[in-house]
């Protein structure tokens, strides 16, 4: 990897900081990197407030949809909530509907079928709600392209409220009202919810128009910390605060749903990562391999015991999901190895037989091995579409490429890093050309190498029990505010070092720098092969993270590291320049 220095701070800010806050120097820099320049906004980043949180009604069309969604429960309506299958879409739905069923004893949800409708609103979904005698649709996540679905919904007699956050298209749906904080004429000052957050603005709107507290919406906060993790939205300003009390309610007073899912893992603190990694691909398992409707099941339970079978139920898909990403994954990297060419800026794989509900999954696992724009695509013979999905490298904008040719895809959606699309069968050759030559054409020759940021430079001595005190305050972390990768030169192995795990493919290390003589445990996962570097007390830079070590009732201080090169290749960088 290409090691890459974060731009310099302003100086009189990190000063300005460093006197106000009473804080270390290098954490000074650290928040000045993340736009804090005064006392207030510290205060925010530190210590998130619930008056931090913005006034839903700021939101363009939210009084209307409120005053709608009213309306329907004094009038005895029949209430749909309509969302997508993936854990986004799963949290939102079950936010509103668990808010609303303790006032209106008329309300239905509904999860399309990932393989029989696709993504977004279906005519299937709405051909469900007239014949149930559903007169209003709240969709969540997912709904700003729907133009045909709103049409045919609003003939059926069917008003449509739109709860989404993905970017619209030219042409708005005619619905009732539109909740996107991202149309052009929204003065929302926050524009990067997720679809559970745009729920929960609805039920905060909801809450304050029945003179309630915000006391009374706290609960539904663990679904949401969920949703902020797996949707990858940026952990800044409303969504910082929003994470932060969620992370608070789902360790201290999960819903049942999510605490089945939790207590597997015996972990003392859930933190964002463990959200991304442990809940979100169990709550997605069921939209990937049965049907996204039990994962919503799970999360509105009440009862216990009942959410302990459905839990079970859950565990199973995941077990399920994690065997066939696997082997689609190795017959990916076949067809790569032997048919694509290794100089290709993108990679395009398809087969007829690959389960539908992994390929995004698959597509992010083949960029970790080839780093570059991927698409992994699977036949529905339903549609007589090859669908699939989009994953695209670091700040690359995927969907301004498959915008620019959209021309050859018969549907598309999703964001700047993640997308869903289908390809007719006769315009996919001319689809995998046209997304090469847009890509080689508007990507910069630099962004193909993969790029370790690196925060700051530190000596050893400057990493203390204080120092790593204040750095967990930075938490949650998260895009937007990714948790701090530092970089230290002129290490040297003080002859401990060996290679440790089952597979002995980890590297263990105790390191001192050259300059203040201190020293770290640290720890290398997956890079036992970079021992010949360190051995024989060669000076040699790593790039880690710090950690704590938890080991038989002590807990101490060590580098997690992410990189090591001999020498100091930036040294080494501006001599060949």
């Amino acid at each position: 990897m290409k090691w890459k220095l974060a731009a310099e701070p302003d100086e009189s800010i990190v000063k300005h900081l460093e006197k106000e806050l009473n804080i270390p120097y290098k954490i000074a820099r650290l928040l000045a990197r993340r736009g804090i320049t005064d006392y207030e906004q510290a205060r925010k980043f530190f210590k998130p407030n619930f008056t931090d949180i913005y006034d839903p009604f700021l939101m363009k069309d939210m009084d209307k949809a409120v005053r709608r969604i009213e309306k329907a429960i004094e009038n005895d309506e029949k209430i749909l909530i309509y969302g997508d299958y993936d854990v986004d879409g799963t949290t939102a739905v079950a936010i509103l509907y668990s808010f609303l069923k303790d006032y209106s004893p008329h309300l239905d949800f509904y999860i399309p079928d990932r393989n029989k409708e696709g993504y977004g609103i279906s005519f299937k979904g709405i051909d469900y709600a007239k014949e149930n005698n559903i007169s209003l649709i709240v969709a969540l996540d997912c709904g700003i392209k729907a133009v045909d679905q709103v049409n045919y919904a609003k003939e059926a007699g069917i008003d449509i409220i739109i709860g989404d956050h993905h970017t619209p298209g030219e042409q708005l749906p005619d619905s009732y009202a539109i909740l996107n904080p991202k149309q052009k004429d929204c003065p929302y000052p926050y524009k990067e919810l997720s679809g559970a957050g745009i729920a929960f603005k609805i039920i905060q709107a909801l809450n304050q128009r029945r003179g309630n507290t915000i006391d009374k919406i706290i609960p539904y906060l663990d679904l949401l910390a969920v949703s902020i993790a797996a949707d990858i939205v940026p952990i800044t300003d409303e969504n910082r605060t929003l994470m932060y009390f969620g992370l608070q309610q789902l360790n201290l007073s999960p819903r049942p749903g999510l605490k089945v899912l939790m207590k597997s893992m015996m972990k003392n603190e859930w933190t964002v990562s463990d959200l991304v990694f442990i809940l979100a691909p169990r709550i997605n398992s069921a939209g990937r391999m049965d049907h996204g409707k039990h994962a919503v099941e799970l999360l509105i339970e009440p009862d216990e015991r009942k959410a302990e079978e459905l839990g079970m139920a859950l565990e199973d898909n995941n077990r399920q999901r994690r065997e066939t990403d696997t082997n689609i994954t190795e017959e990916a990297l076949q067809i790569i190895t032997e048919h694509l060419d290794p100089d290709q800026y993108t990679t395009v794989v398809y087969d007829k037989n690959w389960h539908k509900g992994v390929v995004g999954i698959v597509a992010s696992r083949l960029i970790e091995k080839y780093y570059r724009p991927t698409i992994v695509l699977t036949y529905s013979e339903t549609d007589d579409l090859w669908v699939g999905s989009a994953r695209s490298i670091k700040n690359f904008d995927l969907y301004a490429v498959l915008d620019s040719i959209r021309e050859h895809i018969y549907q598309f959606g999703g964001h700047k890093f993640a997308a869903g699309l289908s390809v007719k069968p006769e315009k996919l050759k001319d689809f995998i050309h046209a997304f090469e030559e847009k890509v080689k054409e508007t990507m910069p020759e630099e962004m193909r190498e993969p790029e370790l940021e690196i925060e700051e430079e530190l000596d050893l001595i400057d990493i203390t029990p204080k120092f790593y005190r204040l750095l967990k305050r930075f938490a949650p972390f998260g895009p937007g505010n990714m948790k701090p990768v530092f970089y230290t030169r002129d290490l040297r192995d003080t002859g401990f070092a060996k290679i440790v795990g089952k597979e002995n493919n980890h590297l263990r290390m105790f390191v001192m720098d050259g300059t203040t003589k201190s020293s770290l445990v640290a720890i290398a996962f997956n890079q036992a092969d970079k021992l010949p570097i360190i051995e024989n007390k060669q000076t040699f830079s790593a790039v880690y993270q710090i950690d704590e070590n938890h080991w038989n009732g002590r807990v101490s201080l060590q580098l997690k590291v992410k990189d090591i090169k001999p020498g100091n290749p930036f040294q080494q960088e501006s001599e060949g320049q």
